[in-house]
């Protein structure tokens, strides 16, 4: 164990074994106490805040402006998230890791977005994209060689969305075919986050092209394997940081062993789940991963916002002391903070084992809406200023967009909603 994952994993469980972690507390008719708001921390909850809060303003902030102009990562921020104990927060002791929850991932993607959402998505896709599905379906030798990696040194890319299927993850058409005790890999993913600095990739194609989509399965690929080609890196309008890019798979060749899983299905816990639905299940986590982005960086947008309007005066008044300005702040501060109960109901629930798929989509959607709300009105409250980059509002205001767009539109978070309500109703 790394001697981050060490200190963070021990001071953990002190914590949580003095005070008990507030999600796991009994309910109310159980010990006659009132249930914990949502919003509520434990004591290792905070200081988990408060921890990635000192490493974004102390190690992140200082390079946001050049990182977002050079359209790339600075090193000494990865290597601190690894350091730090962020990456790979979930893997449990066995194999070297602190063994937190899934809300403390979602606490450091919200807490990192404050600063820099570029930081926080590269974080997120790693932690409730690609650790999640080795830790719930990876064999013993894939845990073994992965997870130790995964919180160490090692970053993780999910590799879903094609050219002609985004939104439609149906229509993929990379091919793995069966070679022996091999497969061999074909075809070509878009928009693919952490391209430029993964480790490895969690790659998806079809298997048993047969069976249509149900023959879709997941692998487990090393950079260094022959015929791994990133392509030219995205030029984006926002979260620049943030390496996206092409790849392609010319008749990659890896091992049966690396299926993650069993070719178009996995068995754990007697049930049939196709790599369709190991990507489509893992996305509603990664949904609600979104929503604390889109969160935190309303929150880091409003936070460089107020000072400015309690510092600048116009007709001998303070900016925020205008009735007018006041209502819309008001506003604002409470979509955020409906929006962030959004994301930690959905949270709680995942991490209950309560079905929480509607919530994440209303958590992914609302915050998402939110985000553009905040960061326009931000820039109208500061006026010109806010249209420069002499403060971080309208970087913020570019990095939202994307919000609405990755790991589900808002308009397939819309259609989601509305079919499960359709089907509650039904039931009722």
């Amino acid at each position: 164990m790394t001697i981050a994952a060490f200190r963070f994993s021990r001071f953990i469980n002190v914590v949580r074994h003095l005070s008990g972690a507030i999600a796991s507390k009994p309910r109310a008719e159980h010990n006659h106490l009132p249930p914990p708001p949502i919003t509520q921390l434990s004591e290792a909850e905070l200081v988990l805040k408060k921890t990635v809060k000192k490493f974004g303003d102390d190690v992140i902030k200082p390079l946001v402006a050049k990182m977002d102009a050079d359209s790339s990562m600075d090193q000494k921020v990865i290597d601190g998230l690894f350091h730090n104990g962020f990456m790979g927060i979930e893997v449990p002791h066995d194999y070297d890791g602190p063994g937190a929850t899934f809300f403390d991932a979602i606490l450091i993607v919200e807490e990192l977005a404050k600063v820099d959402p570029s930081v926080s998505v590269l974080c997120d896709v790693h932690n409730t994209l690609v650790v999640p599905l080795i830790l719930q379906y990876g064999t013993d030798r894939q845990k073994s060689k992965y997870l130790p990696r995964v919180h160490k040194d090692w970053i993780g890319s999910f590799c879903l969305s094609e050219p002609n299927s985004g939104s439609d993850a149906f229509a993929m058409k990379s091919v793995a075919v069966r070679d022996g005790d091999d497969y061999v890999i074909t075809g070509n993913k878009s928009w693919i986050t952490n391209s430029q600095e993964a480790s490895f990739f969690l790659v998806f194609a079809n298997a048993d092209i047969a069976k249509g989509y149900k023959g879709i399965t997941a692998f487990l690929v090393d950079r260094n394997e022959k015929g791994v080609e990133v392509g030219r890196k995205e030029d984006k309008l926002g979260i620049r940081a943030s390496s996206t890019c092409p790849i392609h798979f010319d008749s990659v060749r890896v091992h049966k062993d690396m299926v993650l899983g069993e070719v178009g299905k996995e068995n754990i816990l007697n049930k049939q789940l196709e790599g369709y639905k190991m990507a489509i299940e893992c996305l509603n986590e990664g949904r609600i991963g979104i929503g604390a982005q889109m969160i935190g960086l309303s929150q880091g947008c409003f936070d460089a916002t107020i000072p400015y309007l309690q510092e600048r005066k116009q007709f001998g008044k303070r900016i925020i002391d205008f009735q007018g300005i006041q209502h819309q702040i008001s506003e604002i501060a409470t979509q955020i903070e409906a929006g962030r109960l959004l994301v930690y109901n959905a949270t709680r629930m995942k991490e209950q084992g309560i079905d929480f798929i509607k919530e994440a989509a209303m958590a992914k959607w609302y915050s998402s809406v939110v985000a553009a709300n905040t960061t326009a009105k931000c820039i109208e409250w500061m006026g010109g200023v806010g249209f420069t980059k002499q403060l971080p509002v309208e970087k913020f205001y570019r990095d939202c967009k994307i919000g609405a767009i990755y790991e589900g539109t808002s308009n397939i978070q819309l259609n989601t909603i509305a079919k499960l309500i359709d089907i509650d109703y039904k039931h009722h």
